[in-house]
């Protein structure tokens, strides 16, 4: 067993009124609540839940060599075919990429190359980001389920849609696996298996938005469905007293201009959660107006 797998590790404890199974997963602290007093059934639903995460992680994280994300990201701009799952995220990705008129856009990852958002205040020059944007663009990737095809040099980086995919897979394997009602939460962006039957809803804390306040802004009560927060509270740049989100837009390289500092958004599933909140945070000033044409629950904090 290697080291990484060897740190993986999961617990069961008792909460109010469920028991709390925890790992972690995809840079994030997971939890599956349960509403139930069986421990080994709690133990045995943290494992698959766990088993899943850290699968998708392995699987899709641009951090790990080797992997579906490592080989078309080494490609060199030769065709790739992928898998049928990965080819559902990449639909989904160019899905996105449309609805938000190329906003969303998973080559933009490579802008993390000039860009560091540590709280410090190194903003690169105008001259840096414009060397980067042209390793920039869906548009200029070629995409025939299943056969992708990057340019030398660019990336994809899946990370804005795999923990959201992630939370409702698992959501999905809890509710075949137990009657009860489960909420699977990783970092914040969870989805409910059932309505509870012991209590009226789960209740969840939406975390503040202010770095001296790490506690819950809001409490939001949910029986159904799934919330996604998308938001810069840890990651961003300040600059005589400028501040810059790490909420980029791809098509000029710059952060989004008047981007909220956080928007939670209540949905049927995690994934159309995330998507909405994070459309919502790349609309920037118009982040309320786009979100209020939705028709769907949500928390705009700026």
């Amino acid at each position: 067993m290697g080291a990484r797998e060897s740190a993986r590790t999961i617990s069961v404890e008792a909460g109010q009124g469920c028991l709390v199974g925890r790992f972690d997963a995809m840079a994030s602290p997971c939890e599956i609540l349960i509403e139930s007093e069986d421990r080994a059934l709690a133990s045995q639903l943290t494992r698959t839940a766990a088993a899943e995460a850290w699968r998708i992680e392995d699987k899709f994280s641009r951090y790990l060599p080797g992997n579906v994300v490592g080989r078309i990201n080494t490609s060199g701009g030769s065709p790739i075919e992928v898998d049928d799952e990965t080819a559902s995220l990449l639909d989904f990705a160019a899905t996105l990429f449309d609805l938000s008129d190329g906003r969303f856009d998973i080559t933009s990852g490579v802008l993390r190359e000039v860009w560091r958002f540590d709280g410090g205040d190194r903003v690169p020059s105008p001259q840096a980001v414009n060397d980067i944007l042209g390793r920039v663009g869906w548009h200029q990737v070629s995409w025939d389920r299943p056969i992708l095809t990057l340019q030398s040099g660019m990336e994809i980086d899946l990370g804005g849609i795999g923990k959201e995919y992630a939370v409702d897979r698992v959501a999905g394997m809890l509710g075949e696996a137990a009657d009860c009602s489960a909420v699977a939460n990783f970092g914040g962006d969870l989805a409910v298996t059932r309505a509870p039957r012991e209590r009226g809803a789960w209740r969840v804390g939406i975390e503040a938005v202010s770095a001296q306040n790490r506690g819950a802004e809001k409490v939001v009560e949910i029986r159904t469905g799934a919330l996604a927060t998308s938001g810069d509270a840890r990651r961003f740049l300040l600059k005589d007293g400028v501040r810059y989100s790490h909420i980029l837009d791809p098509r000029s390289g710059w952060p989004v201009e008047g981007a909220p500092r956080s928007v939670t958004v209540a949905a049927d599933t995690c994934t159309q959660a995330g998507m909405l909140s994070t459309l919502a945070m790349l609309e920037g000033y118009n982040a309320e107006a786009f979100l209020d044409a939705q028709g769907l629950e949500y928390w705009c904090r700026r």
